[in-house]
């Protein structure tokens, strides 16, 4: 074997190394999320006992209970969003971010979020509006798909051009206010600042 070949095969093997590592460690990061989940007293899946692949009801006590519903879109596009912002913060320092730490660090933020949106206070933010009014919190199962949702829109950036990318934000966007008249935009404003003209927009549904 040629000495350029031993040390192509060993590159090949760091980036196997590489890539189980960020593997692992993104299964470990979801699972613990999971179990703090369970332990702040998140049901593991609906309390109705059923496991739906698709719940489009957004106004139910089944909304954010199932393994998709009207919000995995946005969390597609956190996805996007968390890829954009490393990315940019890659090219602010000088030195781009490798990908499978620039994921891990997404995956966090994303974990992270899953923990303090099933907080009480941001329970009782969202359900002082009226699109969330019969919001409890997510089960842990729906918070793990919304994990997987995010996972899905960041590798998706990684490999898309920018402009698909932009376009398939802005599509999801756009389809999901029209049909429930909520989507990732107007969740953080309700969430943030809410606005009596949103809410009773928002309500009308």
């Amino acid at each position: 074997m040629t000495e350029s070949a031993v040390l192509i095969s060993g590159s090949e093997t760091s980036r196997r190394t590489r890539a189980m590592t960020v593997a692992g460690l993104a299964l470990a990061l979801i699972a613990l999320t999971a179990v703090v989940l369970l332990l702040m007293g998140r049901t593991p899946i609906c309390t109705c006992g059923t496991i739906e692949l698709w719940h489009g009801t957004v106004q139910d006590s089944g909304n954010s209970q199932h393994l998709s519903d009207w919000y995995t879109p946005s969390h597609i596009v956190h996805g996007f969003l968390f890829y954009a912002g490393l990315w940019a913060f890659g090219r602010l320092i000088g030195k781009p971010l490798p990908v499978g730490a620039a994921f891990l660090i997404a995956l966090g933020l994303e974990c992270a979020w899953e923990i303090a949106e099933n907080t009480n206070v941001i329970i009782d933010r969202y359900r002082a509006t009226n699109i969330a009014l019969n919001y409890y919190g997510d089960s842990v199962i729906n918070s793990v798909s919304d994990i997987l949702a995010m996972t899905i829109g960041f590798w998706l950036a990684r490999i898309w051009p920018v402009w698909l990318t932009v376009v398939v934000a802005a599509l999801m966007e756009a389809v999901v206010g029209f049909w429930i008249r909520d989507n990732l935009a107007l969740n953080i404003i309700m969430l943030i600042h809410p606005i009596d003209a949103i809410n009773r927009w928002q309500g009308a549904l």
